[in-house]
């Protein structure tokens, strides 16, 4: 499938391209500065283009038949580059005629917030409320975007990411009541659940939950 990958030039969106190409998917990574997305590949065109330019992002949807969306940003300097950036690509899916958007988000906040209940304290106390205040709001404007929009969607919420390998091995769909939740997981394997989302509908509308 032709897909194209906003922020593919992050932790997670890195082993997305990485992954959808050992799968046979003709990737399109939509990156700010190429000169710092170091993949190559016979079938991976790399397009530079700010996120926040309607334009060019209108421009590089033309004939995806999916899109992936894992934009980030550090926690100190939020903004609102998510949800903005978000609203941008669901714009331009909705102008293509691009039905699947698949979003990753994360855990922790609105109706996922008691989840935080198994994490450590300081992650809980002062991490969350602190230091991920702006990037738990703009993501909530992001996810609110979504959800208003006439696509066939999933967002994906994972619980902190770490640079740990791809295990394939984790939790899914749990509510946020659940105990044996550690809120924490790979990229790889966060890259992982949403490429298998490209052929599988469970999750269609639908919030989920990622965590070992």
């Amino acid at each position: 499938m032709k897909i194209i990958i906003f922020g593919a030039s992050g932790g997670t969106g890195n082993w997305l391209t990485c992954q959808a190409l050992e799968a046979g998917h003709d990737v399109t990574a939509f990156v700010r500065s190429p000169a710092t997305f170091a993949l190559q590949h016979p079938c991976l065109t790399i397009v530079r283009g700010n996120v926040l330019d309607s334009a060019a992002v209108a421009d590089a949807v033309v004939g995806r038949g999916a899109v992936f969306v894992t934009l980030g940003a550090p926690a100190r300097r939020a903004g609102t580059l998510r949800s903005q950036g978000t609203a941008n690509i669901v714009n331009a899916m909705h102008q293509d005629g691009i039905k699947r958007l698949i979003c990753q988000s994360s855990l922790g906040f609105g109706d996922s917030a008691e989840v935080l209940n198994t994490a450590g304290f300081v992650f809980r106390r002062i991490v969350v409320p602190v230091l991920l205040a702006d990037t738990f709001a703009d993501h909530e404007r992001q996810e609110q975007v979504i959800k208003n929009s006439a696509l066939d969607w999933t967002i994906v919420r994972p619980g902190n990411m770490t640079n740990g390998p791809l295990t394939g091995v984790y939790h899914h769909g749990f509510t946020a009541n659940r105990r044996d939740i550690k809120v924490k997981v790979s990229r790889a394997d966060v890259a992982y659940f949403m490429l298998r989302q490209l052929d599988n509908s469970t999750y269609m509308h639908q919030a989920v939950g990622v965590s070992y």
